[in-house]
């Protein structure tokens, strides 16, 4: 796998996908006909809830792991997450013999500390600010020589993620709109690559918790913007968007929907006792964000990614 030095072609992508496949789940797409008759539409669920680490980061943490070159193997991976890129970072180390850091913020869920620690990264427990967690890292870097994968800011990770919509579009023919979530932007960027490519005439549509919408107010006002440091129950996707993600939905993505914490909770429930799987609430902010725009999707054939389901079943929010 080469490493990807700008916007990754369709040929890119179509590489890091043959690359990955034997380390990741080809997963299913399920439908459910009372949510489809709830809304008026066909909801086609793309479930990366039942990927390899229970998220789709296995799949960009794994394109970014297979660019390196012989001497960075030597010193291993690292990287600062709050839990799905650190499970997905320690688990391709495991599988490729590296070494891997991984730094958490002693806020992240237990669940996925433990998990981290489980696939062999060796983890430090940081302060819950960015400033800590980059900090903290630096120095790993610093003593151990290892690789940064970061959990969206690089092409090799976007190309990855992308594959998770290649193999939605060519599951089900003729979608209408392609939607994810939207966090650092790393899945919805690679989501609206391969939509272009794959489907130029679909619809791309983010969906963003409220009460952390840099990617809304970005998108609407066409420079980044940050947001406060804010909480939401959807805790994948408390980071900002980077310079590369948003150059890419600047150019690709048709809209992005903003949705409560009570209405991101509603969807997380409809998913758990309609589909019977399980989803994290960040995977059910694209639902909740259809269900509050019914009228806008009524008729319409839609692929929606579930992005997870590393959820604490001993601190569900419903």
């Amino acid at each position: 796998m080469q490493k990807i030095t700008n916007i990754p072609t369709l040929e890119q992508i179509q590489a890091a996908h043959k690359a990955i496949m034997p380390y990741v789940h080809y997963t299913p797409v399920l439908t459910n006909s009372s949510i489809n008759e709830m809304i008026g539409a066909s909801l086609y669920f793309k479930c990366e809830n039942f990927q390899k680490i229970g998220a789709f980061k296995m799949r960009g943490a794994t394109c970014a792991a297979l660019a390196l070159d012989e001497e960075e193997k030597k010193s291993g991976i690292a990287t600062h997450s709050s839990g799905n890129h650190a499970q997905a970072v320690a688990l391709t180390a495991q599988l490729h013999g590296l070494k891997s850091y991984v730094v958490m913020p002693a806020t992240a869920p237990t669940i996925k500390k433990n998990a981290t620690r489980g696939y062999g990264a060796n983890v430090t427990i940081c302060e819950p600010t960015i400033e800590s967690r980059q900090n903290t890292l630096s120095k790993i870097i610093a003593e151990t020589g290892a690789t940064f994968i970061p959990s969206y800011d690089h092409y090799n990770v976007i190309a990855g993620q992308a594959t998770v919509a290649k193999e939605l579009i060519e599951t089900i023919e003729a979608l209408d709109v392609v939607m994810a979530p939207v966090g650092g932007g790393g899945l919805m960027s690679g989501t609206a690559l391969s939509t272009h490519y794959l489907l130029p005439n679909a619809q791309v549509i983010g969906a963003e918790p409220e009460v952390v919408d840099d990617a809304y107010q970005s998108f609407q006002s066409g420079t980044k913007q940050k947001h406060t440091g804010a909480s939401s129950v959807a805790d994948g996707l408390l980071t900002n968007i980077s310079d590369r993600t948003f150059e890419i939905i600047k150019k690709y993505v048709t809209d992005i929907i903003t949705v409560s914490e009570e209405e991101i909770v509603a969807a997380m429930r409809l998913i758990w006792e309609r589909m019977k799987i399980i989803v994290e609430p960040s995977s059910s902010v694209p639902l909740a964000a259809i269900l509050k725009q019914k009228e806008r999707f009524k008729g319409k054939r839609i692929g929606v990614i579930l992005t997870g389901g590393n959820v604490d079943v001993n601190q569900l929010p419903f």
